[in-house]
């Protein structure tokens, strides 16, 4: 009999986006259990900050008293104002694997040290996930956003719009495109956008779950680059 690899996820109430990825990029032979918390809009500083509080009582609904590989926090903005403290605030009944440290290992496995970085956001949420990155010693060398405060209108922009900031979002010098916010439908452009850049692009959906499937050592096909590599 098969023994399911089983995973968690905490996600904002209002991401229209990220089940569907998860759908897509989780192999046979995992299961996601899912569960959501209460998130204000606009994606201000103090909004994201204050997902901290609500992500223990979240994370305890995850099928209580079974095993999990990890569990993904599914908020690139929060995840960066939140910082360390994030994983005392989930609680460390399975690894915390979060977009902006997913990001980091994945990064590192692509040998990316200098990044254009692409947001919906307001131009104030889009430096607070730079300057994390920056923090970690990714030279951020352009910053991009498309200037939207709410997640759910991030969630319905249509393709040609999103690869078209992201052709735009480019830099000569960066050695790869990052695509942040989990709500944005991005997964099934990236390769476009590769053909497109000649670089990888890394989207925060497909960089939380690869992440979360490298470090479950469970190899996995999906979209871009970074799929086709592992730390292990």
């Amino acid at each position: 009999m098969m023994v399911l690899q089983r995973f968690g996820l905490v996600a904002l109430a209002t991401d229209m986006t990220i089940e569907g990825d998860a759908a897509r990029l989780m192999p046979w032979g995992t299961q996601l259990h899912v569960t959501r918390i209460a998130f204000d809009n606009p994606t201000t500083e103090e909004n994201l900050r204050n997902t901290g509080p609500r992500l223990r009582a979240a994370a305890d609904l995850l099928v209580p008293g079974v095993d999990l590989a990890a569990i993904g926090f599914g908020c690139t903005s929060a995840s960066a104002v939140l910082g360390p403290a994030i994983g005392e605030l989930v609680g460390n009944r399975a690894p915390l694997v979060t977009p902006t440290s997913a990001a980091l290992r994945g990064f590192a496995a692509l040998g990316i040290a200098r990044l254009a970085l692409m947001t919906p956001y307001l131009a104030a949420t889009t430096d607070l996930v730079g300057d994390y990155f920056q923090s970690h010693g990714i030279d951020v060398v352009r910053r991009s956003s498309m200037n939207y405060a709410d997640d759910r209108d991030m969630a319905v922009l249509d393709a040609d719009t999103i690869v078209q900031m992201a052709t735009n979002s480019d830099h000569p010098d960066a050695q790869a495109l990052f695509m942040s916010c989990t709500a944005l439908p991005a997964i099934g452009l990236i390769e476009r956008i590769e053909c497109a850049l000649g670089k990888p692009v890394i989207t925060s959906n497909q960089a939380l779950f690869w992440a979360m499937l490298d470090q479950a050592q469970i190899p996995a096909a999906g979209p871009g680059a970074l799929f086709r590599r592992r730390t292990w």
